[in-house]
């Protein structure tokens, strides 16, 4: 099994330490560190290069998500994944910390099972992204007035094939390979193919980002609408 470091980043200490107490004692995971300061998270994820940054959204200063965008954007820091937790289940929250680069988004509340779960699943690259997470992105973009889509990303989106643009509807739906393939009538091989060739041709590092392409690139529309593919409820998951 693979050991996972992780790098804990929240204001309150009591906090940071019943987290560490449940990581270090985890197989497959070991505490590379604490900040109490979005500044200090980043800084330490420079200097100790964790696998993951397990991320509160609300810190004095620099917020999480602001922190996590700079980890995220230093070639130095790249490499190194962040799952947000907050006690807010807030759209803002959600869209802010996935835009910026995070791979997953959690409660406070969420039982620690789960959150083990969660760490382990983004330390191997995927990207923690419920259906009602998917749900409540949908909704942002609902909010939003469109806008033109970013030059890099038309690039991308244009090198897609149409079968991968099928695959990308149902990621952005929250649909799990196995039922993508069930959707489509192909192998689960054949999707993580597609998938691995959307992330590359999309510039995204995770599923999370593939979603935000797909909304921001009029793949799909927060209405429900979809160009390339029939899609089913907002809420359907793997």
């Amino acid at each position: 099994m693979s050991t996972f470091t992780v790098l804990i980043a929240d204001d309150q200490a009591l906090l940071r330490a019943g987290l560490r107490r449940l990581i270090d004692t985890a197989p497959g995971l070991t505490t590379a560190g604490e900040a109490g300061t979005g500044q200090q998270a980043v800084e330490l994820a420079r200097d100790l290069r964790p696998d993951l940054v397990l991320m509160d959204v609300r810190m004095p200063g620099l917020d999480g998500i602001r922190a996590t965008e700079l980890i995220r954007a230093d070639p130095a820091t790249a490499g190194t994944r962040v799952l947000m937790l907050t006690t807010f289940d807030l759209d803002e929250y959600v869209y802010g910390a996935l835009r910026a680069g995070a791979s997953g988004f959690l409660l406070k509340d969420t039982g620690p099972g789960d959150l083990l779960a969660a760490l382990r699943i983004v330390g191997e690259g995927q990207a923690l992204l419920a259906p009602s997470v998917t749900t409540r992105l949908i909704a942002e973009f609902a909010r939003r007035e469109p806008a033109a889509i970013p030059a890099r990303l038309a690039a991308g989106l244009a090198q897609v094939s149409g079968r991968e643009r099928e695959v990308l509807v149902l990621v952005a739906r929250g649909l799990t390979n196995p039922r993508i393939a069930e959707r489509l009538g192909i192998g689960e091989a054949t999707v993580k193919t597609h998938v691995r060739s959307l992330l590359a041709k999309l510039a995204a590092h995770d599923r999370a980002q593939l979603v935000i392409a797909a909304y921001e690139g009029g793949v799909v529309t927060a209405g429900g609408r979809a160009p390339s593919a029939a899609v089913g409820d907002l809420g359907e998951g793997g």
